[in-house]
């Protein structure tokens, strides 16, 4: 087969392989190595999938939940508007935006430090404070716009941008919240957060634990102010030529580079006119600077030596032989 998927002409379909029974069936050869290619594809798949069904539940539990929880428990801060109503007082209704101090001015008593305080808190402060002007005040306070506890999502999501924090919230819920993990996702997902003292924190979660393993402690929650990352794997290419069977260019995921004898596998292997105890692999530097080094792939084989790490743009050499 071709690295697109096609089959040269007069080849037959598996004609490569081995009877079942034989050396390829082996840890580390080559129907083994297919066996865990395939495995790698199967498992991103699974996330894919584990996210949709994530998805669904978490809208199925979001609609069951009460609708008033998070409004409650989430605390005012600057930028946020809130709308200010006093019972038979409609004089004294009022849109106002916290300042970056966290205060708002309202009639009659001024200036009011808003921030940190829940509607319920609001209320009951501003009823002790119109008590020397009302009778019996009752006062009603809403948050219409949330501006000061937000979080955003960039990357491989389905809708990226900030967030309104209302209440305690998680990862999970803010992946859910962005329409859940696109099928090009990375490996990881960073965190980036402002700390107290003016210092920054980096978190580091791997995707494959928190959604395909459920590790609840990498289910994190998340502060006002976190940017939350989940970078996308992109293709990248590794050329091979010489006795390779599918020689040209190998799409391989970034995060999923194989190493040198994998890499030939995929290819579709050795021709019978190989080198494999003299592979060439050729990598260029940061400067540009060409890098040539000799690989005994027989050795990798027989597990007399590591497999060699391949990087994105690597080419591989397969010599001839003339015997």
């Amino acid at each position: 087969m071709s690295l697109d998927g096609s089959r040269a002409p007069g080849q037959r379909p598996g004609a490569h392989f081995c009877r079942e029974g034989s050396s390829l069936d082996r840890p580390g050869s080559l129907r083994a190595l297919m066996k865990e290619s395939a495995m790698t594809n199967k498992k991103r798949n699974v996330i894919f999938l584990w996210t949709v069904v994530f998805l669904t539940v978490a809208m199925f539990l979001g609609s069951q939940e009460n609708p008033d929880k998070s409004f409650t428990e989430y605390r005012i801060g600057p930028s946020d508007l809130i709308e200010i109503k006093f019972l038979n007082e409609d004089k004294l209704t009022a849109q106002v935006r916290v300042s970056q101090q966290g205060r708002v001015t309202l009639a009659m008593i001024g200036e009011v430090d808003v921030s940190g305080l829940t509607a319920s808190e609001l209320e009951k402060k501003l009823v002790r404070l119109y008590e020397k002007y009302l009778q019996k005040p009752q006062a009603f306070v809403r948050v219409l716009e949330f501006r000061s506890q937000r979080v955003s999502v960039l990357g491989a999501v389905a809708k990226q941008g900030p967030y309104d924090l209302l209440g305690r919230q998680t990862l999970l819920w803010l992946i859910s919240e962005a329409g859940g993990l696109n099928k090009d996702v990375g490996k990881e997902i960073i965190i980036l957060r402002q700390l107290s003292d003016g210092q920054s924190e980096r978190l580091s979660v791997p995707i494959e634990d928190l959604m395909f393993k459920g590790d609840p402690k990498l289910n994190i929650t998340l502060e006002p102010g976190d940017i939350v990352n989940i970078p996308a794997d992109k293709e990248v290419l590794i050329y091979l030529s010489g006795e390779i069977k599918n020689p040209g260019a190998l799409r391989v995921l970034k995060s999923s580079i194989p190493t040198l004898f994998k890499a030939i596998v995929q290819a579709g292997g050795f021709t019978d006119r190989a080198v494999e105890g003299g592979v060439i692999v050729k990598r260029k530097d940061e400067k540009g600077a060409e890098k040539n080094f000799t690989v005994n792939v027989k050795d990798i084989k027989k597990g007399k030596i590591r497999d060699f790490p391949l990087l994105e743009n690597d080419v591989i050499i397969v010599p001839q032989t003339w015997f």
